[in-house]
């Protein structure tokens, strides 16, 4: 299907929804939404392929707000206003996103919406959601909890939408996907958007889509052509020293840096901030105010460096992030995919660098499988080890070197006077004495010793 001079008008949206578009600076869709809205409208099960950056919250939104229109109430009722649409997203992050985009595309309509998710006190939810709400946007646990707790009702859904549903799988969500399916009215149009086809996903797909139309934007697992990727092979001991001259050295203002840890994460924030770099680390043992802080800190260029975690950065909303950096490579190589998709976007140009240890080369080569192609390798040019300021990394062959550079002494001449050269002698008294291993020998008869239980008394 072509997608060219297609415009949000000729897609037979609400003069309420185009209205809210052209305020935002909306007026042609991306072939994603291009694609997605008609069948969405048709009321057909969607199964969407579409990678980090592709315009899919508006492809799902903007028809689910068309359709959920006629129902719309001004009444004050929360009768009035059950939950029509569940948009179920793995992290936070991205629940907040998303939330925050139906709320500018609704905001000429009377439809409410409402985000839902852990790491805050869930009484602070209820009383907006005993408001109710049209439109529910929601992590599964904390769906789940607002469940056991009577403080919401799933039976008048009509829509429902998994976003980044590779990433629920990634993050176990599975029991909790097969929880909230069973609780769903069974006739319902169901849409789904991940960002790879995975095997797992297609069976997910089988369980809960019915007859569905399948789009795909790219190609499954494509890199964006924008991004420039790089690859420094470094040992691990090298790799923080090359991360702070990278980001030294450049001129960009903005990078996100990928760890695997949250250990690691934290640690590398904590090292970048004492060499004088602006860094903060996002990830999931932190409160959710504090990974807004750093969020917010990072978007308004109070921080350069914001160190991540993939589960706390799928999701974030930062727009012409300059480039991306793999403190540590994924063992996956979909995340790869994932985590350099975060720049680049909307036509910018990105750059996407790695930082590869030996023990790592079996996950490149899984990349550069998966992406089929072969990705650039630079030359590191890192001063000697020797010469670097900090004493911590200082490695221990250094030293093997400077010894074995260093010529050896001589040995020692031998004295004029051959008495200085003989062996030791003992004499006088010394040579009286036994020698040492006559000193425990004796000719008188063993005593008996007395045992600790039940033994001979001592004589004597």
């Amino acid at each position: 299907m072509s997608t060219e001079n297609i415009s949000f008008a000729s897609l037979n949206l609400a003069p309420e929804i185009l209205k809210a578009l052209d305020e935002f600076g909306y007026t042609t869709p991306t072939p994603i939404q291009a694609q997605a809205i008609p069948i969405v409208l048709e009321g057909r099960d969607l199964m969407a392929g579409a990678q980090t950056g592709t315009g899919k919250t508006a492809a799902f939104a903007l028809p689910m707000l068309q359709k959920l229109m006629p129902l719309a109430s001004t009444s004050a009722s929360p009768a009035r206003h059950p939950i029509r649409a569940l948009i179920l997203v793995p992290t936070r992050e991205l629940a907040i996103q998303v939330e925050a985009s139906v709320k500018v595309y609704a905001k000429h309509s009377p439809l409410r919406s409402l985000v839902v998710y852990g790491g805050v006190d869930i009484k602070t939810q209820t009383p907006h959601l005993m408001k109710g709400v049209e439109i529910l946007v929601a992590t599964p646990g904390r769906l789940l909890d607002h469940v056991e707790q009577r403080t919401l009702q799933l039976g008048q859904v009509q829509m429902l939408i998994l976003d980044e549903a590779d990433r629920m799988l990634d993050m176990g969500f599975m029991p909790d996907l097969k929880r909230i399916l069973a609780l769903l009215p069974k006739q319902r149009q169901n849409l789904m958007f991940s960002a790879t086809f995975s095997t797992e996903i297609k069976k997910l797909s089988e369980e809960f889509l019915k007859d569905p139309i399948l789009v795909e934007v790219a190609r499954s697992n494509a890199t964006n052509e924008n991004v420039t990727q790089k690859v420094y092979h470094v040992a691990q001991e090298d790799k923080h020293a090359l991360l702070a001259q990278i980001l030294n050295e450049t001129e960009t203002k903005q990078v996100i840096v990928f760890t695997k840890t949250k250990l690691t994460a934290s640690r590398l924030a904590r090292q970048l901030v004492r060499e004088g770099i602006s860094a903060d680390a996002i990830h999931g043992d932190k409160s959710q105010a504090e990974r807004i802080q750093a969020l917010d800190a990072f978007k308004q260029g109070k921080i350069n460096a914001l160190i991540a975690t993939d589960v706390a950065a799928r999701g974030l909303d930062i727009d012409q992030l300059p480039m991306v950096i793999n403190y540590e490579i994924p063992s996956a190589p979909e995340d790869y995919v994932h985590r350099i998709g975060r720049t680049g976007r909307a036509g910018a140009l990105g750059i996407a660098i790695s930082l590869v240890s030996p023990d790592e080369e079996k996950y490149l080569k899984e990349i550069e499988k998966l992406i089929k192609r072969e990705i650039t390798k630079e030359t590191t040019n890192l001063p000697a080890r020797g010469s670097r300021s900090s004493s911590d990394h200082q490695p221990r062959e250094k030293s093997y070197d400077r010894a074995a550079s260093t010529p050896r002494p001589s040995p020692a001449k031998k004295s004029i006077d051959p008495w200085f050269d003989k062996p030791y002698e003992p004499t006088g008294d010394i040579a009286a004495k036994p020698q040492t291993n006559q000193l425990y020998k004796t000719n008188k008869p063993k005593r008996e010793v007395a045992a600790l239980l039940g033994g001979l008394p001592r004589k004597g």
